[in-house]
């Protein structure tokens, strides 16, 4: 199996889910990222509007910012992408994602929340194909906590990412 046959694997299944079964599935694992998040004391995240085949962490996100907690999300620039601070009106971008008006902003995050389509043998992540998350930590000067979130863990012990390819530190999914 190669990387692009294990990810359409991976998003075969998880295009299967029921929207009863992903609100189910997303509310168990959003307390999981809750509870993450405040045990390191996190005060900087990076997390992401998602799509619908991702874990939906608005709810997270609403309850984050009423805490006080910074919250950036991507903002896509070409062919990678910068972190801003999560912020309405959302507008779409050029691949239908979501994401807050542009705003440079330096910041140092704790903790990155990454969506994955799935995880090799390497804990390392398979995403859609683009690179961007490969891409945006190889800017970072200090590397956060990172976490890879998937509504049902899809992984491989087979080793198929490149050595660029970001690692996990810690994985929450169903």
């Amino acid at each position: 199996m190669n990387k692009s046959d294990f990810r359409k694997s991976c998003l075969s299944r998880l295009k299967k889910f029921s929207n009863f079964t992903k609100y189910k599935k997303d509310k168990i694992i959003n307390l999981k990222l809750f509870r993450l998040i405040d045990k390191y004391k996190v005060k900087n995240v990076l997390l992401y509007i998602s799509m619908d085949i991702e874990v939906n962490v608005k709810p997270l996100i609403q309850v984050l910012r009423k805490r006080g907690v910074k919250v950036y999300v991507p903002y896509i620039k070409e062919d990678c992408f910068v972190s801003v601070p999560y912020r309405l009106p959302l507008v779409e971008s050029k691949f239908g994602i979501k994401q807050p008006f542009f705003s440079p902003l330096v910041h140092n995050l704790d903790m990155a929340i990454v969506p994955v389509v799935g995880i090799d043998g390497a804990c390392k992540r398979i995403g859609f194909g683009k690179g961007m998350y490969d891409k945006f930590f190889a800017t970072l000067s200090k590397k956060p906590i990172v976490v890879f979130v998937q509504r049902e863990l899809c992984k491989t012990d087979k080793i198929l990412s490149y050595e660029h390819d970001i690692r996990a530190d810690v994985i929450v999914a169903f």
